[in-house]
This record gives structure tokens, C-alpha cells and sequence, in this order.
């Protein structure tokens, strides 16, 4: 495990612009990792982003595991934890009332807010939104994390859940047209290695410079679905890329082929021409 890698790379998002990170999230290969690994990110991202708003990924597949890593991380101070649906006994966590089961008892003893993560591309699973808003009452779920790239469902979440629940999208490349239906914000992957110009999305749109943000996305709509088309090494190859440490992805996850790295390049090569953050004296 390269914690001193995932220091530099919060440093240079830092440099980048960004103040909020999520640790342990799908990208970050959590389901890959070892509990004592996933407790050693936790901290190790506390003290490189001090000052920083972070948000831990703690779903697994118990209430019990769940609630042991985000007592974990509320003990460092996150600001919340990100939780995904249990899928492993899909047939019975596709039904609603399991879902709300789940999540309630997660929410009931959590020190920390809890933000619900949907993510059907891998659970298998989509909540449907009338299940969003029976979690949108509990006092301690304050948002959804909606990663399947529909955007009229984003826009019913926006337009039908309580003010003050959060939505925030997953798909990276429809971050702009996200934030025009009402989304709070993202958390897309595509940050990892462009955080510059994936800032430069919502930057503009929040002042105002609705046509600034759309080209910003249109800039980067081909990078964007990266991790989709190549999967988490696709994005970890890009990040190497871009000037950050990406590395190898673990087994069961194949490494990449030389095509495979030819078409990352030709996808990130305009974006590599823009100013970056330097965190690697060879990059």
C-alpha cells in the first residue's frame, strides 16, 4: 500500500482547488482492501487533507461492519460517511423495505451523517426514488450520491426530496448537466486525474457562467468515461498520465494492454497540455 502516494496526490488535488475528498470509494478499489488498510487510508487522508472536508466510504455488506468503519472514521473527525446498498443477497436487498431496513439501522447509530450511495452499474440494485424519500426523513441521512448516468431521474430527486437532502451525482461526464437540473455538487471520478478542469466545471456554473461550464465539460467528456470504458485501471493508467500515482490495480483487476494505454493517452493528451499541479519531479 503507497500511503506516501496518497499523500502527494492529496497535496496536488489541494494545489488543484479541491477542499473535499472521498476515501474509500469505488475508485479507490475499497472492496479490494483489507480492514486495517481501509483504517490506515482513513488516517493517513485525515492528516494530509487537515482542514479539508472528507467523507469516508464505509458500506459493506452488515449494518454491524458498516457502522465499526464509520465509528472509525468519525473518530478522526470525517464530516460523513458514504454508504452503498448491500447487493450480495440482491434478491432480498432488492426489495424496498430491506433497503430501508438497512439503511435506518446505519443512520440510528451513526456518529457521523450519513449520505446514501447508489450505484446500480455495479449493486445490481436502483433505489427506487419513493425508497429516497422515505431515507430523505431520517434526521441523520442527509443525501444520496445518485451515480447512474439518468438524468431524469436526477432531475426528480431534485425537484421531489426535501430541501436541504443533497444530491450529488456520480457520472463524470454529466457533471454540467447535473448541476443545471439542481444537484449540490459531484463526486465524479474523472477528478482523480483532471481535477483541475473538472473544478473548472463547477466553478463556473456557481458563478453564473452556465456556457464556461458546459464547455469545461465538453473538454473533458471523452476523458470522462474512462473508468466506464477501462474500468478502475483505465483511470489509474490516466492518473499516471496526468502527473498523479495511479499504479496497478490489484487481481482480480487485469492489468491494462498496450492498445488499451494507446487509447487512454490519445483521450488525456489535450488535457495534459493544461497547467497542472507538479507532485512527481519525473513527471
Amino acid at each position: 500500500m503507497h500511503y506516501d502516494a496518497l499523500r502527494q496526490n492529496i497535496g496536488g488535488y489541494i494545489r488543484a482547488g479541491l477542499r473535499s475528498f472521498v476515501v474509500l470509494g469505488s475508485t479507490g478499489e475499497a472492496p479490494l482492501l483489507s480492514v486495517a488498510e481501509k483504517q490506515q487510508l482513513l488516517q493517513v487522508a485525515r492528516e494530509a487533507a487537515d482542514g479539508c472536508q472528507l467523507i469516508a466510504g464505509t458500506g459493506v455488506e452488515s449494518v454491524k461492519e458498516t457502522l465499526a468503519l464509520i465509528h472509525h472514521a468519525a473518530a478522526l473527525n470525517y464530516d460523513a460517511a458514504l454508504v452503498l446498498t448491500p447487493h450480495f443477497y440482491r434478491s432480498q436487498m432488492s426489495r424496498p423495505e430491506s433497503q430501508v431496513g438497512f439503511f435506518r439501522s446505519v443512520a440510528d447509530s451513526s456518529p457521523i451523517p450519513v449520505l446514501i450511495y447508489n450505484f446500480p452499474q455495479m449493486t445490481g440494485i436502483d433505489l427506487t426514488l419513493e425508497t429516497v424519500f422515505q431515507l430523505s426523513q431520517h434526521p441523520n441521512i442527509i443525501g444520496i450520491k445518485e451515480s447512474a448516468p439518468d438524468l431524469g431521474r436526477i432531475g426528480k430527486l431534485t425537484s421531489s426530496l426535501p430541501t436541504g437532502f443533497d444530491v450529488l451525482v456520480g457520472a463524470s461526464s454529466k457533471f454540467h448537466e447535473s448541476l443545471c437540473l439542481g444537484v449540490k455538487g459531484g463526486i465524479v471520478a474523472i477528478a482523480n486525474a483532471a481535477p483541475c478542469q473538472t473544478l473548472q466545471i463547477y466553478n463556473c456554473y456557481q458563478s453564473g457562467d452556465v456556457v464556461g461550464s458546459r464547455a469545461a465539460q465538453q473538454k473533458i467528456v471523452e476523458a470522462a468515461d474512462v473508468a466506464a470504458r477501462f474500468g478502475i485501471q483505465g483511470m489509474k493508467y490516466a492518473m499516471d498520465l496526468m502527473g498523479y500515482f495511479g499504479g496497478l490495480s490489484r487481481l482480480p483487476l487485469l492489468p491494462l494492454g498496450a492498445e488499451q494505454k494507446a487509447e487512454i493517452e490519445l483521450l488525456f493528451i489535450n488535457l495534459k497540455e493544461d497547467d497542472q499541479p507538479a507532485i512527481r519531479e519525473d513527471r
